[in-house]
């Protein structure tokens, strides 16, 4: 007797498989679908969400304020409608060049200088940077009072990480942390400023602009330490809204 005939054997040239082998095709490349799809979500989930930080990029403004250089270039914007009586009056903000540049030739001679120029924002929280516009010259609207050296709040002691200011306010994002370490040494080695973000237990962030005991930039001095966990202990101080953290470099304290 002979046996009967199987309709599951199928060869690949054939123009339609079996029913059998169809279904069992279709139903492990559907249960597969839905891994890949149930994977891609888990994965977006456990993805943190992009930091507020902002880069205007394309959106050029003018800008008028008080050029001050120490310890890195800003702009001295004042704050219309604050009471006399009321600290900060004024706002700074960093001022950098194109790129990983700081914008201390450009403005050497101009400390304490009233000034229109244009550039692009940058911003994060309460830190506010302007990308001077290369293309266009600087004003000189005429003298003003430079700023003084800040109002010091004592000695403090911060653990914290060492950013560039001009990738962590939005120019990157992220823009921290050891991923982003090589593109951080660049830009301070060029001369951005170097900050201190310090995160409390909620993971709220203050913000540090570092300078050394005499003010001066320490930009070359950090650049081992930059994306790692750091302790510094120095002198707080306030310049107009920003905090500034005057320390001996070779005092940072890696923290392990």
């Amino acid at each position: 007797m002979s046996e009967p005939e199987r309709d599951d054997f199928y060869v690949g040239y054939f123009d339609q498989a079996p029913s059998v082998v169809g279904a069992f095709v279709k139903g492990k490349v559907l249960l597969l679908l839905v891994l890949v799809a149930g994977v891609a979500a888990l994965l977006a989930l456990a993805q943190g969400t992009f930091a507020p930080a902002v880069f205007e990029f394309g959106n050029v403004r003018d800008f008028e304020g008080v050029i001050a250089t120490k310890p890195y270039p800003m702009l001295r914007v004042s704050r219309p409608g604050e009471s006399p009586g009321e600290a900060p009056t004024w706002s700074r903000y960093f001022l950098v060049d194109p790129f990983k540049f700081g914008a201390d030739e450009r403005v050497a001679n101009l400390d304490g200088k009233r000034v229109r120029l244009s550039g692009t924002l940058v911003y994060r929280d309460d830190q506010t940077m302007i990308e001077i516009d290369a293309s266009k010259d600087i004003e000189v609207l005429g003298e003003a009072a430079g700023g003084g050296a800040g109002l010091s709040f004592g000695t403090v002691t911060l653990v914290g990480e060492i950013v560039d200011s001009k990738c962590f306010l939005g120019v990157m994002n992220p823009g921290e942390l050891k991923p982003h370490k090589a593109c951080a040494v660049r830009c301070v080695s060029g001369g951005i400023p170097p900050v201190l973000v310090v995160r409390d237990g909620q993971g709220a962030a203050r913000y540090f602009m570092l300078a050394d005991t005499n003010g001066g930039q320490v930009n070359d001095r950090v650049l081992d330490l930059i994306a790692e966990p750091v302790r510094i202990q120095g002198e707080m101080v306030r310049m107009d809204n920003l905090w500034v953290l005057k320390a001996d470099p070779a005092t940072y304290q890696l923290v392990k």
